[in-house]
Formats: C-alpha cells, structure tokens, sequence
C-alpha cells in the first residue's frame, strides 16, 4: 500500500476505481495467462502476511524471514521492506506456486488478493484527512481483464476473503508512513531501536516471548483482557505490536499499553 498526496493522484497508473464504480475482471485455469503473475515480482509482505503464511506452512516467524525473505533498506527509508524471495529457477516464480495453482491460496497476501487492484492511502499536505484509492491496473498479458464478470470493489474484497487482510494492511500503511522521517537519531534503522520495532512488527513468535519471557511486564502495563487475549491470538498480539511500537518510538500513548509508573 502506497502514500500518496493529492497532488500526485494524476500521476499514478492505472483507472482510478471509486466506491461505486465497475470494473470486469475474473482469473480461473482456463485463461492461457494462468499464473503468469506469480513470476518474478517485488513482491512486498505486510506483517499480517508473514503472520498468516508462517502459520500456514507450520513454521516459526523466524523460520520464514529466513527462508522466504529478502530485506531491503532504500536509501530514502528509515524502515525496510520486506519481500517474498522468488524461486532460484529461470522464471523466479513464486516460490509457492505449482503447476496447479497457489499451494498458500487461503493464506495468500495481500497484494495477491487485491490484484488486479492496486490500493494507497491519500493524504492531505498535513498527513490527515486519509482515505483508501484504489486503482484497476492488470498487466497488458492479463486475459481476466477482458472477462465479462462485472465487479465492485466492495464485491471484489467479498470474493477474495480480503477484508481482514486489508484492515490489517491499513494499520500497518499508517505506522509505517510515519516513518517517512528518521525517528532513529545517529543509530538509524539498524540500531537496537530500529531492531526491536522490525521485531515487533514481523517477528509475532519473538515478540510475544519478549512480552511474556522477558521484563517488559515490569516496564509496561497492558489491559488485563488485552494481555490474556495476546497469549494465543496472534492478531491481537500483533495490534499491541503497532501501538507498543509508536510508544517506544515517538511516545504516542495507547489505551492498551502504557509505561509503568517509576
């Protein structure tokens, strides 16, 4: 999910898609270009994505970021960015692809479900006043473009099941647009701070032992039925996640967590 200031709206590719506004597209194996998209993308992975791939192949948040992942750190960014690691063959497919489709269809990310939507954020000179766009951009190959299966964006999500991955996607778009300025100081991004909010953020295996396994209990009161929540749900643990990190980082207070008193 991208930024985007009103002054740059007009700049942007593809057909802006309103609220109430049509657009035709349906993707099945009788279009000769089946799959075809899931070869060599900058594939970009929000934290809920990781969250429900790791769980999906039965692995450790630790075992993904080091086997499915490549880390990248603009020079313009004070964050990284998380990509899905292509396969090491000619066509650097998806690694999760196979001659039958998506083997992680159900738990597929974010920017496969909108496809061939793109959404960004639209925000004002002063950061406030946002709201969702979207944009109909399929690739000139994409055959379901040309289907006669006439769609809303609103029906769109239905279809895909995407509703909770977008909601997670926008709580995400909106911490991660506040760093668009260094809130690191000399450390930058790879300093401990930098570290523990990356942790936090798409580490949910490694942050919920630092809550429970190390001292931050001592050091930050949550909600009691926020902290009884967060011991399984990993949803919820990793919303404490977002609020625990603007927190730390920018000292933003939450009604779910706060320092304790010293």
């Amino acid at each position: 999910m991208k930024y985007v200031e009103i002054k740059d709206l007009d700049k942007l590719p593809g057909k802006r898609i309103l609220t109430n506004d049509n657009f035709s597209f349906r993707c099945h194996s009788g279009l000769g270009c089946f799959n075809k998209c899931c070869r060599n993308l900058n594939l970009f992975l929000y934290p809920y994505d990781v969250l429900r791939l790791k769980n999906q192949l039965g692995i450790t948040s630790d075992e993904f970021l080091d086997n499915y992942i490549d880390i990248v750190l603009r020079p313009s960014s004070y964050f990284p960015e998380v990509l899905l690691t292509m396969a090491d063959n000619d066509e650097k497919t998806c690694p999760f692809l196979t001659e039958s489709g998506c083997s992680v269809y159900m738990d597929r990310p974010d920017a496969c479900r909108a496809f061939p939507i793109e959404q960004g954020m639209l925000y004002d000179n002063n950061g406030k006043n946002k709201q969702t766009i979207n944009f109909f951009r399929p690739p000139e190959f994409c055959l379901g473009q040309y289907e006669e299966q006439v769609l809303t964006i609103k029906s769109w999500v239905r279809d895909q099941d995407a509703a909770t991955h977008n909601k997670m996607t926008a709580l995400w778009a909106e911490l991660r647009s506040m760093f668009q300025e260094n809130p690191w100081g000399f450390e930058g991004p790879d300093g401990q701070k930098g570290k523990m909010a990356f942790m936090a953020s798409y580490n949910i295996d490694m942050f919920r032992a630092f809550v429970f396994n190390s001292s931050f209990l001592k050091r930050y009161k949550i909600k009691t039925d926020v902290k009884k929540k967060i011991k399984k749900d990993d949803v919820a643990l990793m919303k404490l996640g977002f609020s625990w990190i603007k927190l730390y980082v920018w000292g933003i207070k939450s009604k779910n967590i706060k320092p304790m008193a010293s």
